[in-house]
């Protein structure tokens, strides 16, 4: 369904600030460390953390595209959290979140957010390489680097690094503005910075390395992802931006290859997600080079059999995406009979349904797998297919659980809100909106939609009072975040 819904809320903000070189090539057996917790925390509580990767990733969503399209978010967030659950250290929830960019590059920043560049689909040639990338990103949110930094510059911090990391934000809709605010934020300390740094690539490499063998992926792909970035940079006018961030002597080349190579060796296969994840970021939010392509096809359509499923997968993206409905449904239909509960195909053939005008078919088919009480993907197809074919009652119930289970999706506050104004149901329609707003950091708007809720309601009932409950918390997010906002 996500061709209808799919909103590109693309952002980035980052441990951009934390790149540097690798200065040990001595291999750990363990990922243990001193505990930098005790130090850091001098500066930065974990709570404080958190509270300001919430902040952060309420500006993300509002002024940056963030791919919101819930099928690869399930896939990232999967292969995150397979990493997370082998990672030491973990002192806070962990997120994942794609930015629509064809740049090669990934960040994290504070609260154990972690951002992922679509290019990134393109440039892995599996899944190892890939989880490769999260691994070593997870471990600088592990290793609190960013607040390590903020130790380092207690004169300073924690406003300074506020405003910093404000201005990387800015810098992703308009980078000479954000480039300047950050000029301005670090001059003088920017030496400083650096030098800390090039202590947290070599952390962030030694621990992802083991987290990946852990998780069951090839440590040698983290050497042979970085070899591949080396050797494209040696002929590149410009080298890949995710070695201006994280920049790859040849020190640390060779130490992620000492330390892979003490390792026992693997034969991990890419799993079929990752094939349909790569064909669907590619086919659908990737440009230029990056799109999917015949050569790509071609290649799978020759390979093993996960291979091969993507490869029709990728064309039959390739039809609904140029609006050929007919040939998408050629292709998907006797992939579905053989694999009547695959989530990939099940989203696809409910887009090719509406696309043909044939909600009620999307309807029974998603019903017929239960989708209402199942995976999360299937819950908003189904929503979103009710919803075309005018039933936004049954919509609003299959809703109401999802934004109950997942309120920081907007896909599900937005389809909410649909419903509600389908049925006239004015204040609800509000309130969904409101919590929209309040997820992209538009704290005053959703106050005040939240409000307009409120009087739409009688005077003294319980829907009120949940309303007016509801404001106040908003209210104490505002006070919360101030002192952020103040630093930017």
């Amino acid at each position: 369904m996500f061709n209808r819904l799919k909103k590109n809320v693309i952002a980035s903000l980052c441990i951009t600030l934390l790149a540097g070189n690798v200065l040990s090539s001595q291999a750990d057996v363990a990922d243990t460390l001193p505990d930098i917790g005790t130090t850091a925390g001098g500066t930065l509580s974990i709570n404080q953390e958190l509270q300001m990767g919430d902040f952060y990733v309420r500006q993300l969503r509002a002024s940056a595209p963030l791919i919101n399209d819930p099928l690869l978010n399930q896939y990232i967030n999967q292969l995150g959290l397979r990493l997370v659950a082998h990672a030491n250290s973990v002192r806070t929830p962990f997120h994942f979140y794609l930015i629509r960019n064809d740049e090669i590059n990934a960040f994290a920043f504070f609260g154990g957010n972690v951002v992922l560049h679509s290019a990134l689909f393109r440039a892995s040639d599996d899944e190892s390489q890939l989880a490769s990338v999260l691994a070593h990103e997870i471990s600088h949110v592990t290793q609190r680097h960013l607040a390590r930094a903020m130790e380092e510059q207690q004169r300073n911090a924690p406003l300074t690094w506020v405003g910093a990391l404000g201005s990387i934000l800015l810098a992703m809709a308009n980078p000479q503005a954000g480039m300047a605010g950050l000029a301005g934020t670090l001059a003088g300390t920017r030496q400083g910075v650096i030098s800390f740094t090039q202590n947290n690539e070599q952390e962030a490499d030694r621990i992802g390395i083991q987290v990946l063998q852990r998780a069951g992926f090839d440590p040698q792909a983290m050497p042979t992802f970085l070899q591949k970035l080396a050797d494209q940079s040696r002929f590149a006018f410009k080298p890949p931006e995710i070695l201006l961030t994280h920049p790859l002597p040849d020190s640390r080349l060779a130490d992620a290859r000492n330390r892979a190579n003490q390792m026992r060796p693997m034969v991990v296969h890419a799993s079929q997600d990752y094939y349909m994840a790569k064909a669907r970021a590619l086919g659908m939010y990737a440009t230029g080079q990056n799109q999917l392509g015949e050569d790509l096809l071609d290649e799978w359509s020759k390979g093993n059999a996960r291979q091969q499923q993507a490869a029709q997968y990728g064309r039959a993206l390739l039809f609904l995406e140029a609006k050929s409905f007919a040939n998408a449904k050629k292709i998907i239909e006797p992939l579905l009979a053989k694999d009547p509960t695959n989530v990939w195909y099940l989203d696809i053939m409910t887009d090719i349904d509406l696309g043909l005008n044939q909600p009620q078919s999307a309807v029974k088919r998603l019903t017929a797998q239960k989708a209402s009480g199942s995976d999360p993907v299937l819950q908003l197809n189904l929503a979103n297919a009710l919803l075309e074919a005018k039933q936004p009652a049954a919509a609003s119930r299959i809703l109401n659980r999802y934004t109950w289970a997942h309120p920081d999706d907007t896909n599900g506050w937005d389809l909410l809100a649909q419903a509600a104004a389908a049925q006239n149901r004015r204040d609800e329609e509000l309130s969904a909106r409101a919590e929209g707003l309040a997820l992209t950091g538009q704290l005053d708007q959703a106050i005040t939609t939240l409000s307009s809720a409120s009087a739409q309601v009688a005077l003294g009932s319980l829907t009120q009072a949940r309303y007016d409950a509801r404001i106040d918390q908003l209210r104490q997010l505002q006070l919360r975040f101030r002192q952020y906002q103040k630093g930017r």
